[in-house]
């Protein structure tokens, strides 16, 4: 998929990006896998969708399901195994 380089488009990009901790090249690239899911061809469509995927990390941040919380969950070590290691 070629680079969008709508103002509108990267805006979301980088309001996605900022919501969720992530690089702006993530968040382009989250988007446009749905983009491609969806079939979308023109600007217009991706935006709208773009805007839809802004909206839906919106709501789970405000319900408590952001991504630096499930992070925060994963880091969290279990009662008394703080120190142990799996080798590969």
């Amino acid at each position: 998929m070629y680079p969008i380089n709508d103002k509108e488009y990267l805006k979301i990009c980088a309001d996605i990006a900022s919501l969720m901790s992530i690089s702006l090249s993530s968040a382009k690239k989250r988007v446009e896998i749905k983009i491609s899911k969806c079939g979308s061809t023109t600007i217009k469509e991706k935006i709208n969708i773009a805007k839809e995927l802004l909206l839906t990390y919106q709501n789970d941040k405000k319900n408590g399901n952001n991504s630096v919380k499930i992070f925060d969950e994963l880091m969290a070590t279990l009662e008394d195994n703080d120190n142990f290691l799996v080798e590969d």
